[in-house]
């Protein structure tokens, strides 16, 4: 498991006085700025982030330090990190995207199927990415407790209820 997590990303520049478009992962997308300072990815940024108001997609926001378009377009794709010990505790079924890409799935059987290489959530809920040789392209899979019946983290694999037609 990864010790910080991607919350967020900056998608350019919002208007012409500095402010930032910014896209939140977080559950309640409005707590990205609760945080206090996120970071790059590799660490050498830090970023003091206030929203400024919902637009659609995201929150306008001013980062400390950018005053300008051109400096808040070249913040473009920058992805906005926090330790994961500032993160809240989750419940039992509950789990960060992060610790899921890289688990080893594991068909009911006990054959391995692939790994998880993504997660997406276009609004109706998590779908799982995985990864395998059996398919001849990668598995879309719904990550609910019907198809998805055991996440170990400990042991970094999923067991995965394939539905018929997939298999």
């Amino acid at each position: 498991m990864s010790d910080r997590i991607c919350i967020g990303a900056i998608a350019g520049a919002f208007g012409v006085t500095g402010e930032v478009r910014l896209k939140s992962f977080c559950s309640e997308p409005s707590d990205i700025a609760s945080y206090g300072p996120l970071s790059s990815e590799d660490g050498r940024q830090e970023f003091h982030i206030s929203l400024t108001r919902p637009i659609t997609g995201g929150f306008a926001a001013r980062i400390r330090g950018i005053a300008t378009k051109e400096q808040a377009d070249a913040l473009r794709g920058t992805s906005l990190f926090l330790a994961r010990d500032r993160l809240p505790s989750l419940p039992d079924d509950e789990f960060y995207h992060a610790d899921l890409i890289g688990l080893s799935a594991f068909d009911t059987g006990g054959e391995l199927i692939g790994k998880v290489t993504a997660i997406y959530n276009h609004g109706a809920g998590d779908i799982l990415e995985i990864s395998t040789n059996r398919h001849k392209s990668a598995l879309l899979l719904p990550f609910t407790a019907a198809i998805v019946p055991n996440v170990d983290l400990a042991a970094g694999r999923i067991v995965v209820d394939l539905p018929d037609e997939s298999e």
